[in-house]
């Protein structure tokens, strides 16, 4: 079944294509990412289980629309002024600004993990950073920052992922092995995030 296009209203009120794809895995609800194109432009993917009535998908595209606005302004209050500083020179001089995201801060309820990156629905392109990194050496901290980078890239630990991580930033097995050390020294593994 070929996909369907739409076109919604972008935060900024440009034209956004929609992507329809119907997924046979998916069984009751439908899910979305924004995906940047080979062109440099951007879409969003919409996929939908496949028995899902076209009727839907009008208010699909209504929800995603609202959806879109909210990240935006929720990001512009939620970014950590520093650490998004420290995040745009890591785009630039590891993924020549290719990245995009919403918004980058420290938190202090992560336990296990030292970041997560949302792909998405209300909350796409927010990058949360552990504070327990924080006195962590620079090239860690960066390390953990590209690692959520470059889930906007790839969503999960996939191989693309990984050769994408490595070849953006070359102390990504030295971090990795580094976060592992400390893992191991307070005999807990350190999740840096999940798929």
């Amino acid at each position: 079944m070929a996909d369907k296009l739409f076109n919604i209203q972008d935060a900024d009120g440009t034209s956004l294509a929609v992507r329809v794809r119907r997924d046979k895995r998916l069984k009751k609800s439908a899910r979305w990412t924004r995906e940047r194109l080979d062109d440099g432009s951007e879409e969003v993917l919409l996929r939908i289980p496949l028995r899902m009535p076209n009727s839907y998908i009008s208010d699909l595209l209504t929800d995603i629309e609202k959806q879109i606005h909210k990240p935006v302004e929720l990001g512009k209050r939620r970014t950590d002024e520093d650490l998004q500083q420290r995040a745009e020179e890591i785009n630039r001089k590891h993924f020549k600004g290719a990245i995009q995201w919403n918004a980058i801060r420290w938190v202090s309820n992560m336990n296990s993990r030292l970041g997560s990156c949302t792909n998405g629905g209300p909350t796409d392109g927010h990058i949360r950073i552990s504070e327990k990194i924080k006195t962590w050496p620079d090239w860690v901290v960066d390390y953990v920052i590209a690692h959520e980078l470059a889930h906007r890239v790839h969503a999960n630990h996939s191989k693309a992922f990984w050769s994408y991580l490595e070849e953006a930033y070359p102390l990504t097995e030295r971090a990795r092995g580094f976060i592992q050390g400390i893992g191991f020294a307070q005999g807990q593994p350190i999740t840096e995030d999940t798929d």
